[in-house]
C-alpha cells in the first residue's frame, strides 16, 4: 500500500497515538491499565510504552499500588518536552501563561508595557521568557505561541487594522517578524473572538454572540461552533457603530457606541477613577447597573438584528463585573420586542488567555503526534 497502511510501523504508529490520547485524557496510566483503555495486550501496552519514552513524549509518574505484587510503574505525558505560551497583549501590559500537553495551570505572568521598548518580537520574546520562567521550564521548549491583540486581525493578508494598543508593532507583518526573529510558530488572534473560543469550551455553547465590554468594545459571533471573522477579520468590531437616535436621552454627546459604553463613559457614569475602580462599586448599585443596562440594551438589538444569535454573553470587564443583575436587565429591556436570553461570562478570569490556551493545547497535542510519526520513521 502506498500510504504504509497495514504494515507493522504504521499499526505501531496508530497504537502509539492511541497511547499518547489515553494518557492525556486519563493521567499516567501503568502498563496493565493502559492495555485495559486501549484494549491492547499488556506486552503491546508496553511496546507502545517504551516507543513513546525513546521519543521522549513520556517518563515515568510514579507507581501505582496494586492488590498483589509489587507496585507498578505508571507513565505520564512529559510536561516540559513540547510546550506553548498564551499571550495578551493589552494597552498597558502583558499578560502571559506557559500552556503544556497536559493543560496544567501554570502562574500567569504581567508584564508592565510603561516605557519598554515595543516590537512585535520583543514583546512576545519577553512573554515566552518570562512565562517559561514562572512555570519552571526550560524556554527551548516553547516552540509555538498564540497571541491576543486589540485589533482586527486578517491572518491571511497578516495584517492588523482598528488598533491603537501595539506600539511599534507594524500594520501588515507582524506575525510574519515574529516567526523570522524567534523561530515560533504564531497565531495572531482577536482578543474577544478568543475570548468568545474559552467561552463556548467552558460552556457547551454554540450560535452565540459574545460582547466584550470594556476600555474598548467588541464581539465574538460564534455560529454553529465556528467564531466569524469576516472576509478581512474585522467582524464584530462594533465599538465603531454610530449610536442611534435613541441614544441622546443617556448620552447627547455620544457618536458612536465606544462613547456610549467604553471604558471612560463607564467609568464617568460610576464616578469612579479609572475603569477597574469604578466597576468594584457596580455590584449591588441599582441604579448603575440599571443605567448601564439601558445603554447596553440598545447595542444588543442592532447585534440581535443584524447576527440573530441564540443567545448574547456579556462579557469583558464591565459585563464580569454586572454579572447575572446586569444580564437580567438588559434581558427584560429587550423583552418586549424579542426573545433574546443574555447571560453572565462563565469563563472566570482572563478570557482572552484562556481562549489561546485552548488553541495551543489542540496544536501542541496535533504536534506531539505528528513527533510520533516522525519517530517512527527514524526507527525505520
Amino acid at each position: 500500500m502506498s500510504n504504509g497502511a497495514g504494515t507493522p510501523a504504521w499499526l505501531a504508529t496508530r497504537n502509539d497515538r492511541t497511547a499518547l490520547r489515553l494518557l492525556l485524557a486519563h493521567g499516567p496510566l501503568s502498563r496493565s491499565r493502559l492495555g485495559e483503555l486501549s484494549g491492547m495486550s499488556k506486552p503491546t501496552a508496553g511496546q507502545m510504552i517504551a516507543r513513546l519514552e525513546r521519543a521522549g513524549l513520556i517518563a515515568p509518574a510514579g507507581e501505582v499500588s496494586g492488590a498483589r505484587g509489587p507496585n507498578a510503574i505508571a507513565y505520564g505525558v512529559r510536561t516540559d518536552s513540547l510546550t506553548g505560551v498564551a499571550i495578551s497583549i493589552l494597552e498597558d501590559r502583558i499578560e502571559a501563561v506557559l500552556v503544556d500537553p497536559t493543560d496544567a495551570d501554570h502562574p500567569v505572568v504581567v508584564l508592565p508595557t510603561a516605557g519598554a521598548v515595543r516590537s512585535p518580537a520583543t514583546d512576545v520574546m519577553r512573554a515566552v521568557k518570562a512565562a517559561a520562567k514562572a512555570a519552571k521550564v526550560d524556554r527551548t521548549s516553547v516552540s509555538v505561541v498564540a497571541i491576543g491583540v486589540q485589533a482586527a486581525v486578517d491572518a491571511a493578508a497578516d495584517r492588523l487594522s482598528l488598533t491603537d494598543t501595539l506600539p511599534g508593532w507594524p500594520g501588515t507583518g507582524a506575525r510574519a517578524l515574529v516567526e523570522q526573529a524567534t523561530g515560533l510558530s504564531v497565531a495572531l488572534e482577536n482578543d474577544v473572538n478568543l475570548a468568545t473560543m474559552a467561552e463556548a469550551a467552558a460552556t457547551g455553547l454554540s450560535d452565540f454572540a459574545y460582547l466584550w465590554l470594556g476600555v474598548g468594545l467588541g464581539a465574538g459571533l460564534d455560529v454553529g461552533g465556528v467564531v466569524q471573522r469576516g472576509a478581512s477579520g474585522s467582524a464584530g468590531e462594533i465599538g465603531y457603530l454610530g449610536v442611534p437616535r435613541s441614544a441622546a436621552a443617556l448620552d447627547p454627546d455620544a457618536n458612536d457606541f465606544t462613547d456610549l459604553l467604553g471604558g471612560p463613559a463607564v467609568t464617568t457614569l460610576l464616578a469612579g477613577a479609572d475603569l477597574a475602580s469604578a466597576l468594584a462599586l457596580l455590584s449591588g448599585n441599582e441604579p448603575a447597573l440599571a443605567a448601564l443596562a439601558d445603554r447596553i440594551a440598545l447595542l444588543v438589538e442592532i447585534l440581535a438584528a443584524v447576527a440573530d444569535p441564540a443567545l448574547v454573553v456579556l462579557g469583558g470587564p464591565t459585563g464580569a463585573a454586572g454579572g447575572a443583575a446586569l444580564a437580567e436587565l438588559v434581558r427584560a429591556r429587550l423583552a418586549p420586542r424579542r426573545d433574546l436570553p443574555v447571560q453572565a461570562p462563565r469563563t472566570g478570569g482572563e478570557p482572552v488567555l484562556q481562549g489561546a490556551r485552548r488553541l495551543l493545547v489542540a496544536s501542541i497535542r496535533e504536534r506531539l503526534e505528528d513527533a510520533i510519526t516522525a519517530s517512527a520513521t527514524k526507527e525505520d
